[in-house]
């Protein structure tokens, strides 16, 4: 069997991608014809399958720096580079396995579209939280990859409009662009904030300690009014019954039940906001039924 180029073949460049490619997928065809020559068909498809899932798993290590670099163009760091690393991984072996040196083609040449396009799928389908219209997605990516360049020839980062200007869109179609950044991983509420968490920040459910004064106030007002007036609250605000469904119960018009509540809560509010005590006398209070 022909000898496979030594693994310390240096790599990175588009050149040497090729010439890596120019060495070691030859190999591939040429076992096939040689065992294409020998023995019978079931033997010859048993004994090639080992060898081109070899031979197809030293190309691919071979050209792992073509999938790095891709990715970093999607990616260079955060919490979805290694996911993207991955996948661009997939996209190589997809690659590799589709690959027909007898077309002329460059391996390399072969081999970046399909591992974008293998990233770019992941990115659409599978990767946001909430997904923004496709035009936003796109024009993310091209601000990933313009944004590096913009900042070493600037020497700073560039702003919304240099981008747009740099891209060919508005600065708002920009900023929407970078916001959906969000979209794609939120942050955990258990992020650290300012030496706190997200969830820190959030407001919660008092406990009810604070409410209590004001139960007992409203208990107390409410144990003041008639048994008529118990029940139309009764009615209305605990079994949610409609004006005109308590009218018909009881023999009211929807008018007249409207305007009876009405008088309830005004004789409620003026009950509960009272004169304040003097001071230095302490107020008794109401009754609990």
């Amino acid at each position: 069997m022909p000898r496979i180029a030594d693994p310390a073949t240096p790599s990175g460049t588009p050149a040497a991608c090729a010439a890596a490619a120019a060495v070691v997928e030859p190999v591939v065809e040429a076992a096939a014809d040689r065992f294409a020559a020998d023995g019978s068909g079931a033997d010859r498809a048993y004994s090639e399958r080992p060898l081109k899932a070899a031979l197809q798993d030293d190309i691919a290590l071979r050209h792992m720096d073509i999938a790095e670099s891709v990715a970093r163009s999607f990616a260079s760091s955060g919490p979805e580079a290694p996911d993207i690393r991955q996948v661009a991984y997939l996209g190589l072996i997809k690659a590799v396995q589709r690959f027909n040196p007898g077309r002329g083609v460059p391996f390399a040449s072969f081999a970046v579209p399909t591992i974008t396009g293998e990233i770019k799928r992941y990115l659409r389908d599978s990767c946001w939280v909430v997904r923004p219209p496709r035009d936003v997605q796109d024009l993310r990516t091209e601000i990933a990859r313009a944004a590096p360049a913009m900042a070493q020839r600037l020497g700073r980062e560039a702003t919304a409009r240099e981008l747009g200007l740099e891209l060919g869109w508005p600065e708002g179609k920009i900023l929407e662009a970078q916001a959906s950044s969000s979209s794609l991983r939120p942050d955990s509420l258990d992020a650290p904030f300012e030496g706190r968490s997200w969830a820190d920040t959030l407001a919660a459910d008092s406990t009810g300690m604070e409410r209590s004064d004001d139960m007992i106030s409203l208990r107390g007002a409410v144990n003041e009014l008639d048994a008529g007036e118990k029940e139309l609250l009764y009615r209305r605000y605990f079994m949610e019954q409609t004006q005109q469904c308590i009218g018909d119960e009881l023999g009211m018009s929807q008018m007249q039940v409207s305007r009876t509540l009405a008088r309830i809560l005004v004789k409620l509010q003026k009950r509960l906001l009272g004169a304040p005590a003097e001071p230095g006398r302490r107020t008794a209070r109401p009754s609990i039924a």
